[in-house]
């Protein structure tokens, strides 16, 4: 094993294809961390129109969680990819491409998660809320969401780590994130062992990360909690 390939394609590696500071559009925090809110925002509509009476939002809602479910989500980057510009008449650039995909696609999967946060708050709050005369709205807003928001923090992580390592298949359109990167340094100097290990590390300790600071989280919220 050969580190010095990671020592001298450190800057290269870390600043432009994890954190995407270079010269040119990348980084695979530059992709993730817009992709997960905004995921998450759209998300939060999805899961309000899953629940929602009137089977003109239901309907709409409830077929674009089992649509963007049941496709791949390489398929997806694939249609913005290649269709897209079709449609209107000019190219896109790959950043773009790759954040519509994301935030499309995952938020199907979070709009879900949100429903069901919601669905596990328990009816007595609701019923509480009702009989103090707290609106539809401000009762979403008081009492539900921040019970519903604590019950989702753990399947959301999920859900962000999941993304997270799922920007790597941005790579596929030559959006130049951490994979690409490595793929980059491995076309010139033929370490994949060393290259592709070091990325897995860094994948992982954020994964690790993300998954601790969630759990702290949790516990900070939790009924009883100092």
């Amino acid at each position: 094993m050969d580190l010095q390939v990671i020592t001298n394609n450190f800057t290269f590696l870390i600043f432009q294809g994890f954190l995407g500071i270079g010269g040119f559009v990348g980084g695979t925090l530059r992709l993730a961390v817009p992709a997960i809110i905004l995921g998450f925002i759209l998300g939060i509509f999805i899961g309000l129109g899953r629940l929602a009476r009137s089977r003109w939002v239901n309907y709409p809602a409830t077929i674009y969680v089992e649509f963007f479910r049941g496709v791949p989500l390489v398929m997806v980057i694939f249609w913005f990819w290649f269709i897209i510009p079709v449609l209107i008449g000019k190219s896109l650039p790959e950043y773009s491409v790759a954040l519509t995909a994301f935030v499309v696609f995952e938020a199907a999967y979070l709009g879900e998660i949100v429903r069901a946060g919601i669905q596990s708050v328990p009816r007595g709050q609701v019923e509480a809320a009702i009989a103090t005369g707290l609106s539809h709205q401000r009762m979403m807003r008081y009492v539900m969401l921040p019970q519903a928001l604590r019950n989702m923090i753990p399947a959301l992580v999920t859900q962000f780590i999941v993304l997270f390592k799922d920007t790597s298949l941005a790579s596929i359109i030559g959006y130049v994130d951490l994979t690409k990167a490595a793929q980059i340094v491995n076309n010139r100097e033929i370490r994949p062992f060393e290259l592709y290990l070091f990325i897995a590390v860094i994948y992982w300790l954020c994964s690790y990360g993300m998954s601790r600071c969630a759990r702290r989280l949790e516990q900070r919220l939790a009924p009883g909690a100092a």
